[in-house]
């Protein structure tokens, strides 16, 4: 007979999610209707339940500790080739210093999330500050979170529940795929802080529960896309993307950014030619994503662009490729042989109007044609 403890049950609830899951989200209930769409989502899945046991098992926000969301083989919610993004918890009873170094990035914002605590999405964004409002000093920084209001490089904790830390570049090689690129971040309690109790059989099943809930909020929580209501930025109509715009308090995003966003689709024989302007910003790029929100293999393909990698026009635009194979022409992003995907563009800190990205599906063999 099995020892009764509340782990196992929370084990077993985890186990039961992991079956519904598979049952409903993994299916024709999410608009999964073929082999290859239920691989992906398996796939999905397994990349969540590392990011579940990664950021959320372990869990103590009176005494945190930075950890990488993403990383080139754990990718959910949005990843991104050109950024890597930190978080951990903490509690709006409590106050923080954060210490780091930019690494040579072009922007690094902080931001303070709230309703995580249950390991859910979070309900919003409670705070943002970033590199171009706090000071940086020979490369590195200092930051304050709570406590007493400072002049400078401060942020409160009002319904605080987790800080993450987004680094962004823009190089010729995306930063992501190197393993060795990670800047230094940590992140210590100016609060006493007692020494740890020992692991117990609620601190083990409160763990589990969250990552269960981890889980839960990124799949069975969130309606397919074309049911669900979509910030302005995100278009559900294929090879079409809405005016740029920043997303506000929506949640998992930066609060300074603009955002366009649309799947595209294309048969074997097409390519997606999109023409455009990079605004006045401090960062800017497009990337791949399939309908999970993964970024496509950035490591051995060139599956996203910043201004760096674009070759532009004489006039100062740009004509992007997006193509299952190489056309021989600049600024190819690889579609990976995927038909059905989404185009994100992130733009960071911009000035004035942003000019929509248009594009047209063209035959492959008349890309030279279309691109003048």
């Amino acid at each position: 007979m099995s020892i009764a403890t509340e782990s196992r049950a929370a084990l077993r609830e985890l186990i039961d999610t992991l079956e519904e899951i598979d049952a409903r989200w993994a299916g024709e209930e999410w608009n999964l209707f073929s082999p290859d769409d239920v691989v992906g989502a398996h796939r999905n899945l397994m990349h969540l339940l590392e990011g579940g046991l990664v950021g959320h098992f372990e869990y103590d926000p009176l005494n945190p500790q930075f950890r990488r969301i993403v990383t080139p083989s754990r990718k959910f919610t949005g990843d991104n080739a050109d950024a890597l993004y930190f978080d951990a918890p903490v509690t709006d009873a409590g106050q923080y210093r954060v210490v780091g170094e930019m690494d040579g990035a072009v922007y690094v914002s902080i931001t303070i999330e709230a309703g995580t605590e249950s390991g859910s999405m979070g309900t919003g964004t409670a705070g943002v500050i970033n590199s171009e409002m706090f000071d940086v000093n020979d490369g590195r920084f200092e930051l304050f979170l709570g406590g007493e209001p400072r002049d400078r490089n401060w942020l409160p904790l009002d319904n605080a529940s987790r800080i993450t830390v987004r680094y962004y570049w823009e190089e010729e090689e995306s930063v992501a795929a190197d393993l060795s690129r990670e800047p230094q971040i940590v992140i210590e309690p100016l609060h006493e802080v007692a020494p740890a109790a020992p692991p117990s059989d609620a601190s083990v099943a409160a763990g589990m529960r969250r990552v269960s809930e981890f889980l839960r909020a990124r799949t069975l929580g969130m309606l397919p896309m074309a049911q669900r209501e979509q910030p302005e930025f995100v278009s559900i109509v294929p090879n079409e993307f809405p005016p740029p715009v920043k997303p506000g308090a929506f949640a998992l995003a930066a609060f300074d950014a603009a955002y366009s966003m649309a799947p595209y689709y294309l048969e074997d024989h097409q390519a997606l030619v999109i023409t455009g302007k990079w605004p006045e910003c401090i960062f800017a790029n497009v990337v791949l994503w399939n309908r999970f929100q993964q970024s496509y293999d950035f490591v051995t393909r060139q599956i996203s662009r910043n201004r760096k990698q674009t070759e532009l026009q004489a006039d100062g635009s740009f004509r992007m490729i997006i193509a299952h194979r190489d056309p021989g022409l600049p600024n190819w992003i690889d579609t990976q042989g995927t038909p059905l995907g989404l185009v994100f563009w992130r733009f960071m800190l911009p000035e004035g109007e942003i000019e929509t990205p248009q594009a047209e599906v063209v035959d492959f063999a008349d890309i030279a044609l279309s691109t003048g």
